[in-house]
């Protein structure tokens, strides 16, 4: 038997979500999935919480602090949660690449497939963010740009570490993540999808960070590709730490950031020396910066 929990939140507090471990310690921990159901209101998520027992009194007060609303219970019956927790997500198509879940693995003729699986970390290409960015990384390798030193920052799930290989496939690549959790879910991705784990060229070095606060990313840097899809705030922040660790006619790809906060982003950037080269579109516009000279 199986128990589902849905909890409504905002996409920062889904972002914020402490490992279930950490905060569910008095049986087994659900695996969390958090999703934006309606694309039109990208500030409200909600949370699933799967649980392999009856959730008590204690988790559903525990779900209720990650979230805004009262918590949603429901019995699965015998159905897999896990397969449950990710019926809703639908293969995408962004550039080059195919991206999905375990439940779906029919590939479109010419596509670079990748299997993520849902929860436990961010970046499954469902949202617009990551898909703009498979998209902006597809541009670039359409326009002849080719980069030997790539860095994802805020890597999430490592997809778009994988997708920077898989076009530049003799490059150096190193993803980074705030949440140790999430290294780990990058690594298994990893594996899933064959990507080669080490230092060496057309190979993957996954490491904790927060930013670019690392002695693996000060040691590899000066990188011609950086890649981060966060949020506006970090983004701006980490203006002058991602232009000091750009080498001269390299890239940055931003994203995380609604459309009214593209300006200032875009500044943030601007004022670090960099030419904005794609402006983005949309509700999530994904940015382009480039250092000339």
């Amino acid at each position: 038997m199986s128990w589902r929990v849905t909890v409504s939140c905002t996409r920062a507090q889904a972002e914020a979500l402490p490992e279930p471990g950490d905060l569910f310690v008095d049986g087994p921990p659900p695996v969390i999935v958090a999703d934006e159901p309606d694309a039109s209101k990208p500030d409200e998520w909600l949370l699933h919480a799967y649980f392999e027992r009856p959730p008590t009194a204690q988790d559903l007060q525990k779900l209720k602090t990650l979230g805004n609303g009262p918590p949603v219970g429901e019995e699965l019956g015998e159905a897999d949660w896990v397969t449950m927790s990710q019926s809703g997500l639908q293969p995408i198509r962004a550039g080059r690449f195919f991206v999905h879940t375990p439940t779906y693995r029919s590939q479109p003729p010419g596509t670079i497939p990748f299997e993520i699986d849902a929860g436990l970390a961010f970046g499954t290409g469902q949202h617009a963010t990551t898909a703009g960015c498979l998209e902006a990384l597809t541009s670039l390798a359409d326009k002849g740009c080719a980069y030997a030193n790539i860095a994802d920052v805020g890597t999430g799930t490592g997809l778009l570490a994988f997708a920077a290989l898989a076009l530049w496939p003799d490059a150096r690549c190193i993803a980074t993540d705030i949440d140790p959790l999430a290294v780990e879910v990058a690594r298994e991705n990893a594996a899933i999808n064959g990507v080669a784990l080490g230092h060496g060229a057309g190979q993957l070095l996954v490491a904790v960070a927060d930013g670019m606060d690392s002695p693996l990313l000060a040691a590899r840097a000066p990188f011609d590709l950086i890649v981060a899809n966060i949020l506006a705030g970090p983004l701006i922040e980490l203006a002058p730490s991602f232009a000091n660790a750009l080498e001269p006619g390299g890239a940055v790809v931003l994203a995380g950031l609604l459309d009214t906060q593209a300006e200032a982003v875009a500044h943030a950037y601007e004022q670090q020396g960099l030419t904005i080269r794609e402006s983005g579109f949309g509700e999530w516009p994904v940015l382009v910066c480039e250092r000339i000279g």
